[in-house]
């Protein structure tokens, strides 16, 4: 079968014009599916809508039936814009203007997306003979709730046979140059809604009542005082961040009943979400006196659990393939938010590199062209490296 080069630019832009704002498809896993389809890749659509949260599209396509299995994965949804009239482009029309590609999602990430589909057509069109198989997860559900997308998807694969052995995660990892960081680990994130209970009353006859927000204060500055840990050689310090604390109190007369605070720990893999909680209430039981009837509560959601990928043989092929392109070997790292690869990870070898995080989420979001075309090439030598090993 004859395969055409694929032109990154182009598929970048199609990709972004399909409004694919989380959980919707707009489109864009039409598109890929098709282009795909055409490179020869047998194409799966899987649906899903369980556990009472938004339907979700999600793609699984697969080129070959041997092993190993080595998978791109990413996602086609993006956040929201905010207001359109902020940006000084369409935020959808995906313009290029003084060298770079405008758009909501191309950095973050259907630029990645279209390098990867670029490269494998590239080394298909000269005789490339892939190395087992090729295959590309694509989520519309990553930006969201990320109940039905990749996760669902792994399960369908391990129900119908499908195995991975290495997987590469599309997401915008470099900092200040392409390729400056691989991802080969993610910290854990737990939030945290922190709920005080006291006692109502006049401002003027404070020992009738008791100030849930005096015990708010203190049991904050108690968690914010001493840090988790010091990191490790390959996590920073797990973090803790107040980002909000209420009452809802509109009057300047009252002593409020209730207080609510919630926080974000980013936590390293010298902890669990178990133990992370299990610090957090010891030191909010010392902090708060329940002399006068004081209580709280807690309700804790973990977005993901932290995990190391140690360095080894996939992660020294990607670091490789960066070396060879830009000249320059990348930092193993663990920064960043939460991704699809902690999901991914209990399956198989997993790494991640992407284009420059700078304006993920933000608005004129964008990248260079010669990133896409430097990022295209990175995947092409990893194709090479791979197809030789």
């Amino acid at each position: 079968m004859k395969v055409t080069k694929l032109d990154t630019l182009e598929l970048a832009q199609a990709l972004i014009r399909c409004p694919s704002v989380t959980p919707l498809e707009a489109g864009s896993l039409d598109l890929l599916q098709g282009v795909l389809s055409d490179l020869g890749f047998v194409c799966h659509r899987l649906p899903f809508a369980e556990d009472n949260s938004p339907r979700v599209d999600n793609l699984y396509a697969r080129l070959g039936t041997g092993g190993p299995n080595l998978c791109f994965a990413g996602h086609t949804d993006v956040v929201p814009v905010g207001d359109p009239a902020d940006w000084s482009v369409d935020p959808f029309a995906a313009e290029v203007r003084d060298g770079r590609l405008y758009g909501r999602g191309a950095v973050d990430m259907k630029g990645s997306i279209a390098a990867f589909v670029a490269a494998v057509s590239s080394f298909l069109a000269e005789g490339g003979k892939p190395r087992g198989s090729l295959s590309l997860l694509i989520t519309g559900d990553e930006e969201g709730v990320a109940v039905n997308g990749t996760r669902k998807v792994l399960g369908w694969m391990r129900e119908n046979g499908e195995t991975l052995d290495a997987c590469l995660v599309g997401e915008p990892t470099s900092n200040d140059r392409l390729g400056d960081m691989v991802k080969i680990g993610r910290r854990g994130s737990l939030n945290a809604r922190l709920t005080v209970t006291g006692t109502q009353g006049h401002t003027a006859y404070p020992q009738l009542a008791d100030n849930p927000m005096h015990h708010m204060a203190r049991m904050l500055e108690t968690l914010v005082a001493d840090a988790l840990d010091d990191g490790n050689a390959h996590f920073p310090p797990s973090s803790l961040q107040i980002t909000s604390v209420d009452v809802g109190n509109e009057t300047t007369n009252v002593i409020p009943a209730k207080a609510e605070a919630r926080f974000n720990v980013r936590f390293n893999d010298l902890h669990s979400s178990a133990s992370v909680e299990a610090w957090l209430r010891q030191r909010l039981d010392a902090a708060i006196d329940r002399a006068r009837g004081a209580s709280y509560d807690m309700a804790i959601r973990v977005s993901g659990e932290s995990f190391l990928c140690p360095p080894g043989p996939w992660s020294d092929l990607v670091s490789a393939a960066v070396t060879d392109v830009t000249g320059q070997a990348p930092e193993l790292g663990t920064s960043g938010g939460t991704s699809d690869a902690r999901f991914i990870k209990d399956h198989c070898a997993i790494a991640e590199l992407g284009l420059l995080n700078d304006t993920a989420h933000k608005v004129d979001e964008h990248v260079s062209l010669e990133d896409l075309t430097a990022l295209t090439a990175i995947y092409r030598a990893m194709l090479d490296r791979h197809a030789a090993a």
